[in-house]
């Protein structure tokens, strides 16, 4: 059973710098039917993979699921950090939701499509494009019903090799004629993601381009077909933060959306970098909304358009439920081969030798307070990937805070703990340092403790550089962790809140 945990009061802040959907949810994707609106993003790695949100005004967002919930939509392959699912596109088409998406862990199988009735499941079996090796897919449709896939051709030797096209049957996955070049970009490096649109009497190609780091922006041109020939905007890049002091770094990876009014906005990602230079994110890369205007026949993002209440994101969850919130996924594994129902209560861990033996929830704030309580033996972890963890592990009468940098793995501190039920708990603090020069100021401080008699008894206190994307490279966020260093151990109960900033 999941209830409203304790957050901080809700209180309305501009888009312009609040995403939509906080967090490590990268690569929105959105598409419209009537008056609602479904975004899916990227989840590399985790599984179930893709979460799928709805919305009736596209400022409030709700998770209804994960698009790819059975592992044969999504094959493990090649396990890893940053595998698993890249980039994606969303639409509705015939009374059918359709999905596109590229699984990194098994890249020779080319895209993968899947569809579904209803967007919150059950989603198909793929239908495999191998003869479409990249990332990045996008499906359109033309007036005559011809279904275009244009994607970013892409290799691990070569590496990217630009934008292609061809028809595709989606019945089988079959390319109805050889692949082409449609336009490549504005001529910045990595044009990638690309999304098709028709606009009045012309086809609009939105790219990303720039790589997804500082550098990243939006681009844009238009041509009387999906096929081209494309016309460059000539204020190329149409959005993009780079080069400037603006909380949110990284935008790009656009896709457009028109309302029941005629109006448009955008979903794009951003990063929002904290601490001294070179500035560090730590939530992934987060939804952001922008209004957008037409002006010559070209989109204008107006950021500061909409207004995103913030607020209300805690949660407690004490694992009563006959199923698992779809908040909870796993790093290279599945929920059911991580944990068990405990007939006693709470959840059991069928397995502890690394952090992906772990269930884990994102973080979606950039201070907050998490406390678990277990039985017998648990753990309460924080990760960044395989490499970039830290927790509070209980077991055997005491408790102690762990750490993986690289690979460096310490234990630091240790408490006894009276009974067999103990309160481990994670928090965020601004750091204690000064900034460059006279410090050197992460984005903050991660603290590990454990609660004894209502009070906190404090383990260690990290450096939170170490887990940032900055630091340990990839393209996900900070991840909330549970797990149990033994088979009778169990975890009870999590509670996940919020604290001012």
């Amino acid at each position: 059973m999941i209830e409203a945990a304790v957050s901080e009061p809700t209180r309305a802040m501009s888009a312009e710098v609040q995403p939509i959907i906080p967090g490590f949810f990268p690569d929105p994707t959105v598409c419209r039917v009537g008056g609602d609106y479904y975004i899916a993003n990227s989840s590399f790695e985790y599984f179930p993979g893709a979460p799928i949100f709805h919305s009736r005004d596209l400022v409030s967002w709700t998770q209804i699921g994960n698009i790819l919930t059975r592992r044969s939509q999504f094959r493990v392959g090649i396990p890893g950090p940053s595998t698993g699912i890249y980039g994606s596109t969303l639409r509705h088409h015939d009374g059918r939701f359709w999905f596109i998406t590229t699984n990194i862990s098994d890249f020779e199988s080319g895209q993968l499509i899947v569809h579904a009735t209803d967007p919150a499941g059950p989603w198909s079996d793929p239908v495999f494009v191998p003869e479409a090796i990249g990332i990045d897919p996008d499906l359109c449709w033309d007036d005559d019903g011809t279904c275009y896939l244009t994607w970013h051709v892409l290799d691990f030797t070569v590496g990217g090799q630009g934008i292609r096209q061809a028809p595709i049957d989606l019945a089988t996955g079959r390319l109805r004629e050889p692949h082409y070049p449609v336009w490549q970009g504005s001529g910045m490096p990595m044009a990638e993601g690309p999304h098709l649109y028709r606009i009045g009497e012309s086809w609009y190609i939105v790219l990303a381009e720039g790589g997804t780091e500082r550098g990243h922006c939006v681009t844009v041109a238009r041509g009387p077909s999906p096929r081209g020939p494309f016309e460059s905007c000539p204020h190329n890049p149409v959005f993009t933060h780079r080069s400037s002091s603006h909380p949110v770094q990284n935008v790009g990876h656009a896709d457009l959306v028109q309302t029941p009014d005629g109006a448009w906005a955008a979903v794009y990602l951003g990063a929002r970098p904290r601490g001294s230079t070179p500035g560090f994110h730590v939530l992934g890369r987060e939804s952001f909304l922008a209004g957008v205007d037409w002006v010559d026949g070209w989109p204008v993002f107006d950021e500061a358009r909409f207004e995103i209440l913030r607020g209300g994101s805690g949660f407690v969850e004490d694992f009563t439920g006959a199923v698992l919130d779809p908040r909870w996924v796993t790093a290279g594994s599945e929920p059911d081969a991580v944990v068990e129902r405990a007939l006693e209560g709470g959840i059991r861990f069928r397995a502890w030798g690394s952090a992906g033996d772990v269930l884990c929830t994102r973080v979606t704030e950039f201070a907050w307070q998490a406390d678990a309580v277990v039985d017998r033996s648990g753990v309460l972890g924080l990760r960044l990937d395989d490499r970039h963890w830290c927790g509070v592990v209980f077991e055997h009468g005491h408790a102690y805070a762990i750490v993986q940098i690289g690979d460096i793995r310490q234990r630091i501190g240790a408490v006894d703990i009276a009974g067999e039920t103990a309160t481990l708990r994670i928090s965020t603090t601004p750091p204690q340092t000064p900034p460059v020069p006279f410090g050197y100021a992460g984005p903050d401080d991660v603290v590990l403790s454990v609660v004894r008699g209502g009070e906190a008894t404090e383990l260690a206190r990290l450096d939170g550089r170490y887990f940032s994307t900055e630091v340990a490279a990839g393209f996900t966020g900070r991840m909330l962790a549970l797990g149990a260093p033994s088979r009778d151990g169990r975890v009870l109960s999590v509670a996940y809140r919020p604290l001012p900033d």
